[in-house]
């Protein structure tokens, strides 16, 4: 209940830091750190990506073995 109440607390105040009428106008400082945040989290994302492919290449590459050798002691 706490974290639901917390969670629309931070929402009204980013809105409220956001929106041009309100005082703090935000809004273009917010905007330039998502310009300038996008590439790195396009990067983080795009090595955890390779990195789950790798596991699941090497997964399959395990499987493949296990199964044969299954078939090999029947």
């Amino acid at each position: 209940m706490i974290a639901i109440i917390l969670g629309i607390i931070f929402i009204a105040f980013t809105v409220f830091a956001v929106l041009p009428a309100c005082p703090l106008n935000w809004g273009a400082e917010v905007i330039a750190f998502l310009k300038g945040g996008a590439p790195v989290l396009a990067a983080f994302v795009g090595m955890i990506c390779l990195f789950i492919g790798a596991a699941d290449i090497k997964d399959k590459k395990e499987a493949k073995k296990e199964e044969a050798s299954k078939n090999d002691a029947q």
